[in-house]
């Protein structure tokens, strides 16, 4: 799945930016997004990369702390 970024105007006029969508595809993220935000305008829309694996270990995880730490 793929995650995408939307700026929308809502119908009573209020710019949200910022959505964050899950999607297989970008259709499916808009139908998602237009069952929360009916009637709304989109004004900007991307998807965005995720540059971290899908399955991470108990090693990564540990390695990630030890970094950070």
């Amino acid at each position: 799945m793929t995650k995408y970024c939307y700026k929308i105007r809502s119908r009573n006029g209020a710019v949200v930016d910022g959505l964050q969508i899950y999607g297989r595809t970008e259709e499916d993220a808009r139908t998602k997004l237009y069952q929360m935000y009916h009637n709304c305008e989109v004004i900007t829309s991307g998807a965005l990369s995720l540059d971290r694996p899908a399955n991470s270990s108990y090693e990564d995880v540990l390695d990630l702390i030890v970094s950070n730490g």
